[in-house]
């Protein structure tokens, strides 16, 4: 014995609360608690409306939306409000657009930043591995140019669209934009006008100097990063997979062409953090149009929790969101 003392590894499967099944699907075990969408009377007082509207039923796919109460009040031929498209975190594997967070930071953002915001339930890895969640974040942008929703037709405005995504959802937001904007006539009316990135979950087979800092960080440690990507991935992927590792694809060029921004937020108490920087670097170099966001200390989706964490990154996208 060397008389110094180790620390056990973090049991990712008790972390996240969930076991594997025989047959490589899982039983989540915690169920997290859940707010369900309000009733659509237009006639209350709550700021937000929300509104669940099924997207693929073969899937069990649907989405959310959250309306501020005060386009209601206002023209709405003359004041459509941008729209945000929001794809949920959970490392591909765990929580819900109805999971409590969730539910509240889209029903705040909308609130704050005067934007109607569609929340898309999309399939989950292990049983619907990769690129289930990104073909199901792409068909909710054909369904909302589709669409006969009354919200979608009244409330928004088609040619203010961004992706925003949080952790995997940030991941998924990137990799539906790279798809998207090489098709996009095909969207019209709906113009993308950038990607928003909120902590977004991207690795590599090479270790990060923020991963080996933060190898056991109590919200996301690296065993709970290597499992999501090992249940997530194709089989037999390792994380240098074009989906876990931005710099090993090279499919810019039509976003620059078409001048999105995009956005990127993270915090140095996150052990995605370097991934994210490196992924800023990247697009640079590329010629993209891009701003960020780094804090000091915090933890990965610290604003999910804190609701004034959060209303601090609504602030900081309001200076990118078109009136």
């Amino acid at each position: 014995m060397s008389g110094e003392e180790t620390t056990k590894p973090i049991d990712p499967y008790k972390l996240l609360h969930i076991v594997e099944n025989d047959d490589g699907t899982l039983k989540r075990l915690y169920e997290f608690p859940q707010t369900a969408a309000a009733s659509d009377d237009h006639n209350g007082s709550t700021p937000v409306i929300t509104k669940d509207v099924i997207l693929n039923p073969e899937h069990n796919t649907y989405v959310r939306i959250f309306l501020p109460r005060q386009a209601l009040d206002n023209n709405a031929s003359t004041t459509k409000l941008p729209l945000i498209v929001y794809y949920h975190g959970g490392g591909f594997i765990v929580l819900h657009v109805d999971s409590t967070p969730n539910h509240d930071f889209c029903y705040n953002m909308a609130h704050q930043l005067s934007a109607v915001v569609v929340s898309v339930e999309y399939r989950l890895a292990p049983e619907h591995r990769l690129p289930a969640a990104y073909d199901d974040s792409v068909e909710v942008l054909h369904w909302i140019k589709t669409t006969h929703e009354k919200i979608i037709r009244d409330y928004v405005d088609c040619s203010k669209c961004y992706l925003m995504g949080t952790s995997a959802g940030g991941n998924i937001a990137y990799h539906v934009g790279l798809r998207v904007s090489k098709a996009v006539d095909d969207l019209e009316p709906l113009k993308i006008k950038g990607l928003l990135l909120h902590m977004p979950f991207f690795g590599a087979t090479q270790r990060s100097e923020s991963e080996l800092r933060l190898i056991d960080d109590p919200v996301l440690p690296i065993s709970s990063t290597d499992l999501m990507w090992k249940m997530s991935l194709p089989i037999g992927s390792d994380r240098d997979h074009e989906y876990s590792n931005p710099t090993v694809g090279d499919e810019f060029d039509q976003i620059k062409k078409l001048g999105w921004l995009i956005v990127v937020t993270g915090c140095d108490g996150d052990p995605l953090i370097d991934s994210q920087k490196k992924l800023v670097e990247m697009l640079k170099k590329e010629g993209i149009k891009v701003e960020t966001q780094f804090t000091e200390g915090d933890y990965h989706v610290v604003e999910l929790v804190n609701p004034t964490k959060a209303n601090e990154l609504f602030v900081y996208l309001s200076h990118f969101l078109e009136k």
